[in-house]
């Protein structure tokens, strides 16, 4: 699998799921802002996002990407419209990105997801 580097300084909210604990933020694809891609990546040094690939399916019950990809952006809009976990709203990040998922139609106010891995200043990830 090929790995993309990302750093950006947005929103983030962090939450739970099962044993993991993701951080979800969005993404412009250009200068109109309309954070039109969602990254959802798994906060810790040794995960690659592969981790939520398969809790999608076993969780999710959904056998392709297109609808594992529809399942994590539901878990991620979740967390964030409930507000009951950890929002963090200017931090700077670095995300490593494993999959890139293009939906083939706007879904939670994506047309792409990004998964991986995010690293979050100290005082964030400790949420």
């Amino acid at each position: 699998m090929s790995l993309t580097e990302l750093t950006a300084t947005s929103r983030v909210t962090v939450f739970p799921l099962e044993a993991l604990t993701l951080a979800y933020t969005t993404q412009s694809s250009d200068e109109r802002g309309l954070g039109d891609i969602g990254l959802v990546a798994v906060v810790d040094v040794l995960g690659e996002g592969e981790e939520l690939w398969r809790l999608a399916h076993s969780l999710g019950g959904r056998n392709n990407d297109a609808d594992r990809a529809r399942w994590i952006l539901t878990q991620a809009n979740r967390a964030r419209v409930v507000a009951a976990y950890t929002d963090l709203p200017r931090t700077t990040w670095t995300a490593y990105i494993r999959r890139r998922i293009d939906l083939d139609a706007l879904f939670a106010n994506h047309d792409i997801l990004l998964t991986g891995r995010i690293s979050l200043p100290m005082s964030s990830s400790d949420a």
